[in-house]
């Protein structure tokens, strides 16, 4: 959370996801406000990642300027000494995961005579009923 991403979504929490499976000719596009993972499933999935992702992430100030690569690994190493014995690490109180809660969904299936589908869910605040529109290609 106190990477460079985690401060543009704090200052600026809106985003837009895109997947496309070129070969299938298919894509998503998902827009919608960002916001931070309630903190016990940030808990919960740190702890369900291995030993040394929850080391890496306690020992990297993710995002910030090091002297070198040498830093990271000698932390690492003296985190390894540290939690030998214990096989529940203490999540970092910056860690944690953001979701995305969709405002705009667009389905797009190609066409070979770029007269392609596209299809808009879109929902505004308050509304609970998905509005379905077709958009010309």
């Amino acid at each position: 959370m106190n990477s460079h991403k985690g401060q543009e979504l704090t200052a600026n929490p809106k985003a837009a996801l895109v997947f496309l499976w070129l070969e299938l000719q298919r894509q998503i596009r998902i827009e919608g406000i960002v916001e931070k993972i309630d903190p016990s499933a940030s808990e919960a999935y740190f702890q369900s990642r291995p030993k040394g992702s929850q080391i890496g992430a306690i020992d990297s100030p993710q995002s910030s300027v090091i002297a070198g690569r040498e830093v990271l690994e000698e932390r690492v190493k003296s985190l390894e000494l540290e939690y030998t014995d214990q096989t529940k690490l203490p999540c970092p109180d910056h860690w944690g995961g953001y979701i995305v809660k969709p405002k705009r969904i667009e389905f797009w299936k190609g066409r070979a005579s770029r007269l392609h589908d596209r299809l808009v869910y879109s929902k505004e605040q308050g509304e609970e009923q998905w509005k379905i529109e077709r958009l010309a290609p």
